[in-house]
């Protein structure tokens, strides 16, 4: 029984250790950038569908930034750089 405890509560904290491993882009609102050039980058480099490009595009204007994509530095940092070349806001966090 000690055993099984111990067991699942390094688990967690593996998991914990994961989660918090995550990192996110955030992207921020600009008065240079159209709605539909905001939406078309967000499916190219984000992978994200139409209705998530354009639910986070309507965030980012009204609210000022929307996190974007989340997952490890290394994956981030290149999608991160794409949408700075083309143009957008966006930030690491």
């Amino acid at each position: 029984m000690i055993y099984s405890t111990w067991t699942e509560t390094a688990e967690c904290l593996e998991i914990k250790s994961q989660i918090e491993k995550l990192n996110r882009i955030i992207l921020f609102n600009d008065d240079v950038n159209t709605f539909e050039w905001v939406i078309e980058c967000l499916m190219l480099y984000c992978q994200h569908d139409a209705i998530q490009a354009e639910q986070c595009a309507t965030i980012v204007h009204y609210n000022g930034k929307c996190e974007v994509k989340t997952g490890s530095l290394k994956a981030l940092k290149p999608i991160c750089e794409t949408l700075l070349e083309k143009g957008l806001s966006a930030e690491i966090n």
